[in-house]
């Protein structure tokens, strides 16, 4: 359901500058049909909610790729929902694939035959948080003093007003803002990119850590696809 912004030029070899706001699907869909002679991709921009389980039937498997906990979650209750125990055919293996900086997973999980992802939530790494009395009396590092700014100073100055990290000035008054604090203590390192990070929890993309999390989908499709019996050839392996 995404549009291709600035920051998302430096963690991908899809998209390019002339590709700003157009959707991620569609361009995606262009690069590789137009890379990769005779493949044919048919992109959607939408929500996954919107398919009914009539459009998730019609596929072999499910590449997940998505950027949330709770889309990860609502598909893969989608494909455990739709197995018949006497239909074999009901059973869609879903590859769900993930990065967070240096560090990336791909899993593979056969709905009720093999733990779902539910099951690995616990694996997750949290939100990285900081003690209101820390960022408020003794910051230490850049993000302490974003964080206050955002946290406290924002409404002080602009009560009952929503900070909008689309919005230019306000991202503007918040580096501005996390800025003078910094100097206050004699802390740097405020960047107009790390405030930005900060306030929309951005996590850092690599695009190494990317291709090779691609790759190793791709790889697991590849065997599940090749197989006779999908399910029981991966248990063997």
């Amino acid at each position: 359901m995404d549009t291709i912004d600035l920051s998302n030029l430096n963690r991908q070899f899809l998209f390019r500058h002339s590709d700003i706001g157009r959707p991620k699907a569609v361009v995606a869909a262009e690069f590789v049909m137009k890379r990769v002679k005779g493949v044919k991709i048919t992109p959607y921009y939408g929500k996954l909610q919107d398919k009914d389980e009539a459009y998730y039937k019609q596929f072999t498997l499910i590449i997940s790729g998505l950027d949330s906990i709770e889309a990860r979650r609502w598909i893969n209750a989608k494909l455990v929902h739709m197995v018949d125990p006497d239909d074999f055919e009901t059973v869609k293996p879903l590859i769900d694939g993930g990065t967070e900086g240096f560090r990336g997973q791909a899993k593979v999980i056969f709905p009720t035959f093999t733990a779902c992802y539910e099951c690995s939530l616990d694996t997750l790494s949290g939100q990285t948080t900081f003690p209101m009395c820390t960022i408020a009396n003794n910051p230490r590092i850049p993000e302490h003093c974003i964080e206050y700014v955002s946290q406290i100073e924002w409404q002080q100055s602009h009560p009952g007003e929503k900070i909008d990290t689309d919005n230019p000035d306000h991202v503007l008054w918040l580096y501005e803002a996390s800025l003078k604090r910094a100097k206050e203590f004699s802390i740097s390192g405020i960047t107009r990119s790390l405030v930005l990070g900060v306030v929309k929890n951005i996590i850092p993309a690599i695009a190494s850590t990317n291709a090779i999390i691609a790759a190793a989908c791709c790889n697991e499709a590849f065997k599940i696809v090749s197989s006779s019996n999908p399910i029981l050839d991966n248990f063997m392996m």
